[in-house]
């Protein structure tokens, strides 16, 4: 079996401007901050990101790399409304596809599946299907007739996940109390990028949870990295709470500023500029 690791930079450089980039996680819980810090430091912009929105839609959008966003919300969950992204929507800089949490969520089974889309019953008598015109209905082929919201396969040019634990050829673990759709991330994606807290052997994967915690299948990924402490300032049960602090200095803060205090280096920079070890 091949040997997958390789460094964040390194996962980065194989994204190109333009693509559709798919990012794990949901709000402020367990997003792949060091992923998403490596595409800051990376000059790929004009992206589509496909998000349960988090810090990892706020910091992008900030920084200009986004041209589209699909997503169902931006928050920082104990922070409503993500402020970045909010002040980048007001200003104009991007376009935004904003579906229901169950459309996202089917647009990426589909996506997974190979398929176009998927049925399904969310959207429908309600205003997104007004802010969508390109959405369609359709309507069921059996005796029952009823009619659908069509949601479109959300296919991914790449996946940027973030999980407790994963092996070396690309099996990857989660120990948290939600697996926050990861697997579908990866499924839905030509490649699959899967940063960790930890690096293990394959037999110890069995040893640290139920097989059901076992969701990324090493055919699935591209690439493993190791990133203790890769999801911060989001929180990775059951290894860390989110830095609440710390995400009320990144909310209040103006994006040039943090920017220049903490991302303008790389991960080790970031880590001494926010007083965190591995």
């Amino acid at each position: 079996m091949p040997d997958k690791t390789m460094t964040a930079d390194e996962a980065v450089s194989r994204l190109r401007d333009g693509m559709t980039v798919g990012i794990g996680g949901w709000g402020s819980r367990r997003k792949p901050m060091a992923l998403v810090r490596a595409l800051l430091r990376s000059g790929v912009t004009g992206l589509t990101v496909v998000s349960y929105g988090g810090p990892d839609v706020g910091m992008l959008a900030a920084a200009g790399r986004i041209r589209r966003l699909v997503a169902p919300f931006a928050t920082l969950d104990s922070i409503p409304l993500e402020p970045h992204f909010r002040a980048a929507r007001e200003r104009g800089e991007l376009d935004l596809t904003e579906v229901d949490e169950a459309m996202f969520l089917w647009g990426l089974r589909a996506a997974a599946n190979r398929l176009p889309f998927l049925p399904v019953r969310a959207g429908l008598g309600s205003d997104v299907m007004r802010i969508n015109p390109g959405l369609r209905t359709v309507t069921s082929p059996y005796d029952d007739g009823e009619t659908f919201v069509a949601m479109p396969a959300l296919r991914l040019d790449a996946a940027l996940v973030h999980v407790n634990r994963a092996d070396r050829r690309g099996n990857g673990q989660y120990l948290g109390p939600d697996p926050y759709f990861d697997d579908l991330f990866c499924e839905a994606a030509d490649t699959a990028y899967v940063s960790c807290e930890r690096v293990v052997d394959t037999a110890e994967l069995a040893k640290g949870g139920p097989p059901q915690s076992l969701l990324v299948k090493r055919h699935r990924v591209t690439g493993v990295i190791e990133a203790p402490g890769g999801a911060h300032f989001t929180s990775c049960a059951p290894d860390y709470g989110r830095d609440e602090e710390f995400q009320r200095t990144y909310a209040t803060t103006p994006w040039p500023e943090f920017a220049a205090r903490y991302l303008g280096g790389d991960e080790q920079a970031y880590r001494a500029a926010v007083g965190r070890r591995p």
